[in-house]
């Protein structure tokens, strides 16, 4: 009878060290899904607002000038430092009047450098080239430069920024 006894502690001790590890495991599991879940879904869920960024006073632009002008991402991360820092290729049309092109390539978002003399924004990866007005000249972009709105407010140039999605076709 005192064996019996002795294996019936032992079942009932196995078992509870054995509910004792799946709980444990369980729980590790769970403080380790719950970060990676969250990242994942995150983008989808918390989509970065569009920000107004001024880039300048309204007379340091010249009519007919196309310049690049810098200005803080919309959504940086707070990690980010210097990468937070981003760019746009501003044309000053008129006297109030203004385009604003991304510094990413619509292929897939290499920086474009403006070609003055030969009035062309030139990207050195894939060879996308792009006129002045933004429109595709040739190469593999599926489409013109993305644009920010741009507006004059109390003497300064802003563009709304946001987040320039990239094609990868």
């Amino acid at each position: 009878m005192n064996e019996k006894t002795k294996t019936s502690e032992d079942c009932s001790r196995r078992q509870f060290f054995t509910h004792i590890s799946y709980t444990l495991g369980g729980l590790a599991a769970l403080m380790v899904g719950i970060p990676i879940v969250g990242s994942v879904l995150a983008p989808i869920v918390k989509q970065p607002k569009p920000i107004w960024r001024p880039v300048g006073e309204l007379k340091t632009f010249t009519v007919g000038d196309i310049v690049k002008v810098s200005f803080i991402d919309s959504s940086p991360l707070p990690w980010a430092g210097v990468t937070a820092e981003t760019a746009a290729w501003l044309h000053r049309k008129g006297e109030e009047e203004f385009t604003c092109f991304s510094v990413n390539c619509a292929h897939l978002g290499c920086p474009v450098r403006w070609v003055a003399g030969a009035r062309l924004f030139m990207c050195p990866c894939h060879g996308g080239v792009y006129y002045e007005d933004g429109t595709v000249a040739a190469g593999p972009p599926p489409r013109g430069l993305y644009d920010y709105p741009v507006r004059i407010n109390n003497g300064q140039v802003e563009i709304l920024t946001s987040p320039i999605p990239i094609t990868t076709v």
